[in-house]
């Protein structure tokens, strides 16, 4: 009975967890902007684009659009949205009869003011893109897959809730991203395992590979010179009044966030790799559990630095064409500071993932051999 009350302790721990990070604050939910307001999604009705200016691709001006308002307090009604167009493909979208736009309603008592369409509105099908995940995930993976998507659940909240917040606030935002990613670690690892040896093989491994992540990344950073602004957005916070952040600390933070989840994936792979040669050959002697933990990661980092490369590139393509086309040296392109930080990503999160398998193997030969080989 012990036994598996003990077993179901990590699912308890994490769905706990969930539920308190799911009610707790950030602190920022009642901005004075949107005091006075209410958002909806309202489907449009027509359009008129005659105030519309055309200048080449670029359109600027205003739209104006009949809605019908599909819920808030105002759900039913039909009122004016205008669709400001700013001349930023980016930014700017064009509504047609029959679509689902979002929009911000101002309103004074029961009087509406004013209704700013945002965008398209898009909730319900990621609602159901999340549902879909949510299913293939039980459906093949069962109690597993339920596990991973609390630990998916956990992960999100903790970023936006815990995270995001601090470094508003100012607080050294590598110490917390280091404190939240280690504690995110041990839910993740023991939602995987449970509290056995392979748990802390597994946590130990990640831990010495995520703090020599952040060891580098912080030095490298200064070496390399790049300031915290290279990161999209970065500016536009500094203008709303979060002058004093300091987005270099935030940027070596993102350094081993980002590689985190490939050093805990290749920490499982190796750890569950010795373990299984163990149950297999429960005489081995800890040195060749640690080879063979460390031929499975010789193995894996291919595809694990591969799989970084990839991730952060595929961000970049539209720079690396305007590059392209514009001509530009390779020694040009190596040297711009958006490109050099990318390089920064991709090689100190590499470093972490070749760092990581010898710690896992070596701790996995030691944890989860029984007596050394005589």
């Amino acid at each position: 009975m012990r036994r598996k009350i003990w077993d179901q302790m990590p699912l308890f721990i994490g769905i706990v967890l969930l539920i308190i990070l799911a009610a707790l604050p950030t602190g920022y939910e009642d901005a004075v902007i949107y005091k006075g307001t209410d958002r909806c999604a309202a489907t449009v009705v027509s359009v008129d684009n005659s105030t519309i200016i055309d200048t080449g691709l670029i359109r600027s001006g205003e739209q104006r659009c009949i809605i019908e308002l599909d819920g808030g307090r105002f759900k039913g009604q039909e009122t004016v949205g205008i669709n400001m167009l700013t001349g930023s493909l980016e930014q700017d979208k064009i509504f047609q009869k029959g679509d689902r736009a979002m929009v911000v309603i101002s309103y004074k008592n029961d009087t509406i003011l004013s209704v700013n369409m945002i965008d398209i509105y898009r909730m319900d099908k990621e609602l159901w893109l999340g549902i879909a995940f949510a299913l293939l995930l039980v459906c093949f993976a069962g109690r597993k897959g339920f596990q991973a998507l609390l630990s998916f659940g956990i992960t999100i909240l903790s970023i936006w809730k815990i995270i995001v917040p601090a470094c508003l606030n100012g607080m050294n935002a590598i110490l917390i991203s280091l404190l939240i990613v280690s504690i995110l670690t041990a839910v993740i690892f023991a939602l995987v395992y449970g509290f056995d040896r392979r748990f802390l093989t597994a946590v130990c491994g990640s831990l010495l590979g995520i703090a020599a992540t952040c060891i580098l990344g912080i030095l490298l950073t200064n070496v390399f010179q790049i300031h915290g602004a290279v990161m999209p957005y970065s500016e536009s916070l500094i203008y709303s009044g979060f002058e004093n952040l300091n987005l270099t600390q935030i940027f070596m933070s993102s350094i081993f966030i980002g590689a985190s989840g490939a050093v805990m994936d290749l920490a499982v792979d190796i750890t569950s790799a010795i373990h299984e040669v163990v149950e297999k050959r429960p005489d081995i002697s800890r040195r060749e559990a640690v080879r063979s933990g460390i031929h499975v990661g010789r193995a894996a980092m291919g595809t694990m630095t591969t799989t970084l490369l990839l991730a952060y590139s595929g961000g970049y393509l539209t720079l690396l064409m305007v590059f392209m086309a514009q001509g530009t040296p390779v020694y040009n392109i190596l040297n711009y500071k958006h490109i050099a930080s990318e390089v920064l990503h991709t090689v100190v999160g590499s470093i972490g993932l070749v760092t990581v398998a010898p710690f896992t193997a070596m701790v996995g030969g030691m944890m989860l051999t029984r007596k050394k080989h005589k």
